[in-house]
Formats: C-alpha cells, structure tokens, sequence
C-alpha cells in the first residue's frame, strides 16, 4: 500500500482531544503516517466544535483554511469530523463545499477506507444528522448491555486500547498531561444545550478499560491524568452504582507513574458528600472543582431545567474549602437568557462576588439549534444580551484577579510544562494543581541561578505574584521545606 499521510486538526475541548487520538491510533493501525501540519499532508482531518456560534465560527474557518491549502496543491483532501460535522452533517455539507467529506461518529470505525475512497476521487455520503439519544435504551442500567465491548488485543507499539469498538489511541502530543474519557453522552436536559442529541445519552466506561488506559498513559510518560466526560457526577450510573466514581479515583491515582488525577465537569445538584471527601481526600488526587453553575438566579436556572441557586451554590462551595481551604474552583455563566431580568443580573453578579473562584468564563446567550430555549419567550435584543455580558466579564476579570492575589504566600506544586531556554536563561512554566489545562492560567517559575528543571516534573514553590489568572512563584530551598 503506498504511504499516505494524514494531519489531525482538533478544535474544541478535551474530550475532543481524545477523539482525535483515538481517531489517530485508528489510522495508524490502518498504515497512515501522522503528520502535525496539513500543509503538506494528503489529507487534513478537522476534528470540530459545534458547541457555541464562536466555536462553529472557528471550525469552519480552520476547514477552509485547509481548503486553501488544496487550491494551492500543498493537500490532496479536507474532511470535517466532530461535533458540528455529527450535529449538521449534509446541511454542513452543502454549506461547506470546500470539504471532500463531512463524517459523522459512526464513520469513525473505518475512517481509513473513507479516507482511502477520497484520494481515489470517490465521494463519501454526507452525515444524515439524527438524534443519538435514541441509539440507546432509555433506562441506563440497560446500556452496557447494548454498549459494544472493548476487545483487548496485541497492538502495535505506541498504541492503546480506548473506548467503543476496537478504539486505539495514539498521543498527537508529548506533554506531561493527557485527558481521559471516562464516560460519554448526557442524560440531562438542559433548555440551552444540544450536545446530548448529538453527543447520545450517557455511557460510563468500566473502570478496568479506563485503568488500562490510564496504566498506558503512564508508560508514555504522563504525569496528570484528566478525567473528563459531559457530565463527570453521573459516572457509574448505568453500571449500577453511583458511588463509582469515589471507587475509582484511588485506583487511578495509584497507577505507578501517575503523579496528579484531575476531574472535570461535575453537576452541582449531583455533587454528593462521598464525592467531596474523594476529590479532597483522596492522595494524587487534585482538589479542583470545575462546577458547571450556569448562572445563580433560581428563576433563571429553572428556565434553563437546572437546579440550585445563590444560596445552595454558596453553601456547596463552602463543604469545598471546609475540606481543602486552597482547592481550586472554576465554572461558566450564561448571561442574556431568555426572561433574564437586571435583578437576576445582579444576583449573578452578587453570587460571584461572594464564591471567590479561580476563573470563571462568561457566555453571552444565544440560540442553538432544537434547542428548548429557541423557542422560549422573553428573548432580550442582542445589545442587551452584550451589554449584560460585556459588565460580567468586567466583574470577572477583576474578581479573577484578586483571587490570584489571595493566593500569593500560598505554597503550590507546579507541574512542569515548558522550559524554554531564552538566550541561557530559562523560562519556566507549567500550573499549579488549582490550574486546570489551558483554561485556567498558568504559574511561571523563578529557578535560582544554576537550577534546572525538565518537563514533567513536580516542583514545590511559593507564590510570589500574580497577573491575571497567572502566577509567579519561587521554588522553595531547603530551609523551606515545610511550609509556613
């Protein structure tokens, strides 16, 4: 067979991230040599977001971007995988002729034969969207068994068994953290949101297919594991059990090579006192609480089929910090909702003034597609909606700053992420265990003279300053071991 290539592009979140490494151990298995730039490549993968109007903004301006790269003969085809290409498919198609292809999740099986068919002139059929809640029983103590098991079998060195059919992942990055799916799909029905009629009701991964993975994420030299799925609370309850996460979590966290286990994603209505004691108890495992609270107007939250309020959301968060006073907490907001009123503005804002946390990031609303809330009365004018979002932000940003100026004396462990070496003096930088990846600011180190790190090491420090969401710290010495 001749050697082909392929570039995967991922946009979005990570769960995203595992997608295209599974999409990757895929076509490798199959004989594709991965490359990291579509320029060049036979074909661009774009693995896209269909999340929010940004999020499908940049997807498709990365698919046409690598459509310009074929005008220019520098790649042979550009396909679109993902979210938006699962939620839209032959709508996306005819929008976006620029694309050889738009693949939904079920062609992911044999992604290489639809790749293959492309460079021979062949055109795949379009996506057909379809609601995937229905591909599963309703009752979720009923799914595993309709759940295609994972065979484990000899894989070629650098590849893992995943989740699904047959799924082998392939690292398309050398950091010292990876993401791990421990579950997919939501079973929750929130009036704002589509991911489950294109994600599919939830489904938990066994816990041994997960410590598998995670033991082969060790050998390749992780240090931090990511735990993350649509809705991370909801773990085990399709295998009957709901403390199955609590379970978990010290299985993980003792695999030999693992040094932090972090988790996304957890429902505030669903978080449950096990599972605090768990994430602030449990040795390897990182206080971080990324709380999905949307906003804290009970009036608003109920229009968006959610529960909890200012009141309950405080009260959880102070379980949190009674547990781990340094823990980490971060969550999103949705402001300009349907029926929002200032004085659920203000409320919103109150709340925030009053949580403290770490970061926050700021939604202003819009429509998604079969969505409740597209139809819902009481839509603001778009200049109201920016307006309301526009002083939210401002609040955040200020509020994010002095939360990271609370934390300056604090001793934090930074796992190392790049050392970049700027004319003989290194410039370090990786996050504290508060910092989640990517989202959540980033903690630089003050190495003394004649001290060197590498990536992937741990190293205790005290923060010294801070900027932003970002921090500066000292590595301690050994007069300081112990912190004050």
């Amino acid at each position: 067979m001749p050697d082909r290539s392929v570039a995967l592009i991922t946009l979005g979140c990570a769960r995203n991230d595992v997608d295209s490494e599974e999409l990757a151990g895929r076509l490798a298995d199959a004989g594709w040599t991965l490359v990291d730039d579509a320029d060049g490549a036979d074909v661009a993968v774009v693995n896209t977001c269909g999340f929010v109007e940004q999020a499908k903004k940049d997807s498709i301006d990365t698919v046409l971007a690598a459509a310009d790269l074929k005008e220019a003969g520098r790649t042979r085809a550009v396909v679109a995988v993902g979210c938006m290409a699962e939620r839209y498919g032959n709508q996306l198609a005819e929008s976006l002729p620029e694309a050889d292809a738009v693949l939904g999740f079920d062609s992911y099986a044999d992604l290489s034969s639809h790749l293959d068919a492309i460079l021979h002139g062949e055109k795949p059929a379009s996506h057909v969207p379809r609601d995937r809640r229905s591909l599963l029983p309703l009752a979720p103590a009923a799914r595993q068994a309709a759940r295609t098991p994972v065979t484990l079998t000899e894989l070629p060195e650098g590849l893992a068994p995943a989740s699904g059919p047959r799924v082998v992942r392939r690292r398309l990055g050398s950091g010292p953290w990876a993401p791990v799916k421990i579950a997919a799909g939501c079973d929750r029905r929130c009036t704002f949101c589509a991911i489950p009629a294109f994600r599919g009701s939830f489904v938990s991964r066994p816990g041994d297919e997960v410590l598998t993975e995670v033991r082969w994420l060790a050998e390749q030299g992780v240090k931090e594991v990511f735990l993350v799925s649509e809705n991370t609370t909801s773990y085990g309850k399709d295998l009957g059990d709901l403390r199955a996460l609590e379970a978990l979590l010290p299985q993980v966290a003792a695999v030999d090579g693992i040094e932090r286990v972090r988790v996304s994603y957890l429902q505030p209505a669903e978080v449950r006192p096990g599972l605090l004691d768990a994430l602030t108890q449990t040795p390897g495992v990182v206080p971080y609480f990324d709380l999905s609270f949307q906003h804290s107007s009970p009036t608003v939250l109920r229009r968006m089929r959610r529960f909890g309020g200012t009141e309950p959301f405080l009260a959880l968060l102070e379980q949190v910090r009674q547990r781990a006073p340094l823990a980490g907490v971060r969550s999103n907001v949705i402001v300009g909702f349907p029926g929002e009123t200032e004085a659920d503005v203000d409320e919103l804002c109150s709340f925030l003034e009053r949580a403290r946390l770490d970061v926050t990031g700021v939604f202003p609303y819009s429509d998604e597609d079969g969505t409740e809330a597209e139809h819902l009365d009481g839509h603001l004018p778009d200049d109201v909606v920016a307006a309301r979002a526009d002083r939210v932000s401002r609040l955040v940003e200020e509020l994010v700053a002095q939360r990271a100026e609370d934390r300056i004396g604090e001793v934090v462990e930074v796992l190392v992420e790049a050392v970049v070496d700027a004319d003989g003096d290194p410039h370090v930088t990786g996050r504290a265990a508060h910092q989640g990846p990517d989202v959540d600011g980033e903690t630089e180190l003050e190495l003394p003279p004649g001290t060197s790190v590498a990536v992937g090491d741990l190293v205790r420090a005290r923060v010294t300053g801070a900027a932003g969401a970002d921090l500066l710290a000292a590595p301690l010495g050994a007069r300081e071991a112990v912190p004050a």
